[in-house]
């Protein structure tokens, strides 16, 4: 696709390019956000969202790429800072005036106006949340897609791969223990001893994902031309025993003739491998001895719940446990009048807010939704309704193809949550393409955190979403997803929790085994 660079000039922005080009994109523009006008471009600003050190020089770098720049003012500030953006009621994106996203949001509207191709959008992402769900809720307002191949990656093994892939990015700000004004205008390579030594020490983020330092890229095989910074001054910011908080100011920068230069492509980049080596073998293990599941089909089985002639038709039920309300068999009448299978959705979801609202609760409480259809060609159709209850932060989700009464499309099963003070319920909802896990393919959370409940995962692949074509490497695949959905929020979650699986389900098709999907719950539910 053609996309767009979110660009800050650094190292991760640059090489998330190396990247996309990598994965088959065009990159067709680029876009930054600058402090306001009458302030030093190169000074810093309170923002949570975007780099500014080196805004002096992101002029220069856009013409290093060859592509034409969009900038904009950073009006807003950081007013909505909680871990989620938006609203999570479908009516509407929330009360976002004044915040800084906001500004981001106009800047690629902007940029649309110019290049309606325009698909994706590139953002150097490696472990803010705080910086990727913005981001998405943007994309996703726009029609966008999130291009983040960085996200979750190692960064030892990032750092090692930007000097090897020929980045050469400097030191333009040190903020971090054991980095000082002498680290300025050090290339990566440079420092790269000095950074893997203050991790092993102090737990320094080697790519300086904990603000330790930030970079300005200079020279890269996507660049045309290679920066050359001809004049700079240091900016002590504070000085103190503990760490020091400067900055190069670039006063003056040329291009000069790139030595990588011609070059017949972007070198080819090493990509992490599609699965990890404890999932590898499980991959062998079921090439060796997979199972029969086709003796499970119900046409083989007429005694098991649900095969043909056994119509179980239960009447839709709540229950409260504590905090948590369970809503059972949500499906529409089956004496009731034709209607189309979006009519029926959307009566299930009536069905579904009346039993919630007896618990003073509304559908954006739920913390999982399992849907069930009779016929899986209908889920184009059943997503584009069900979208439409939501807005930001849905449910965990899992949808399948199963027998069904006589009458009846579809049937949903739902979990909420009461929430006694906002943040109680967090989501992992990730929208960008990467090499981590699978972007969410609907309107639905990867996993809801109170008790965790997990989506469905199917065996695709991340970086492309691909369905993999054997049952073998869908298996594996769709345990590796749940298993880094899982990593993913106890990291971000700032503790080392580990969980108990209550409930696994896995769901495979009933003739052959050609599609495997699996849902997880951790501490109560399933996903």
């Amino acid at each position: 696709m053609k996309y767009v660079a979110l660009l800050s000039g650094g190292k991760d922005s640059c090489f998330n390019l190396l990247h996309c080009s990598e994965n088959g994109h065009e990159l067709v523009a680029a876009a930054s956000l600058r402090p306001e006008q009458g302030k030093a471009t190169s000074d810093e600003i309170d923002s949570y969202m975007y780099q500014t050190v080196s805004q002096d020089a992101i002029e220069v770098v856009a013409k290093a790429l060859d592509v034409p720049l969009y900038r904009r003012v950073i009006a807003g500030d950081a007013v909505h800072q909680g871990s989620e953006y938006g609203a999570r009621a479908a009516q509407g994106t929330g009360d976002l005036k004044g915040d800084e996203t906001e500004d981001l949001y106009e800047l690629l509207s902007t940029v649309l106006e110019h290049h309606p191709e325009v698909k994706g959008v590139s953002v150097g992402v490696i472990l803010s949340n705080y910086q990727r769900v913005r981001v998405e809720h943007v994309c996703r307002r726009l029609g966008l897609t999130s291009l983040a191949y960085l996200w979750q990656r190692d960064q030892a093994e990032l750092l090692s791969e930007m000097i090897e892939a020929g980045l050469t990015a400097v030191l333009i700000k040190v903020a971090g223990i054991g980095l000082t004004v002498k680290h300025l205008g050090k290339t990566l390579q440079e420092m790269q001893p000095t950074l893997t030594k203050l991790n092993t020490l102090y737990g320094s983020h080697v790519c300086g994902e904990g603000g330790e330092y930030e970079t300005l890229s200079i020279d890269s095989p996507m660049f045309k031309s290679r920066i050359v910074l001809k004049d700079v001054e240091t900016v002590i910011h504070s000085d103190n025993d503990f760490a020091t908080v400067a900055y190069l100011r670039v006063k003056e920068a040329e291009l000069e003739p790139n030595t990588m230069n011609p070059i017949p492509e972007v070198p080819i980049l090493p990509v992490p491998p599609l699965l990890e080596e404890k999932y590898s073998e499980l991959l062998e293990e079921d090439r060796e001895a997979g199972p029969d599941i086709s003796s499970l089909s119900l046409e083989e089985n007429p005694d098991l719940p649900g095969a043909a002639g056994q119509d179980l038709v239960f009447p839709t039920r709540s229950r409260k446990v504590q905090d948590w309300i369970s809503v059972a068999s949500v499906q529409r009448a089956a004496e009731s009048a034709d209607m189309s299978i979006e009519e029926e959705v959307t009566e299930c979801f009536k069905i579904l807010a009346n039993e919630l609202r007896k618990h003073d609760l509304e559908v954006y409480h739920c913390a999982n939704i399992n849907i069930f259809l009779s016929s899986i060609n209908d889920f184009a159709r059943v997503n584009a309704v069900y979208g439409s209850f939501f807005g930001t932060s849905p449910p965990a989700r899992a949808c399948v193809a199963v027998t069904l009464p006589e009458g009846i499309r579809v049937r949903l099963d739902a979990i909420a949550f009461t929430e006694h003070k906002h943040g109680e319920r967090q989501a992992h909802h990730v929208q960008g393409l990467s090499y981590w896990a699978p972007a969410n393919i609907g309107p639905y959370s990867q996993a809801i955190l109170e008790q965790v409940f997990v989506s469905g995962q199917i065996g695709l692949i991340p970086s492309s979403l691909a369905l993999a074509e054997s049952l073998q490497l869908q298996t594996a695949l769709s345990c590796q997803h749940a298993s880094r959905i899982l990593e993913a929020l106890a990291s971000n979650s700032g503790s080392n929790w580990s969980g108990v699986p209550h409930l696994s389900i896995y769901w495979f098709d009933s003739l052959g085994g050609l599609g495997l999907g699996l849902g997880l719950g951790l501490g109560l539910g399933l996903g």
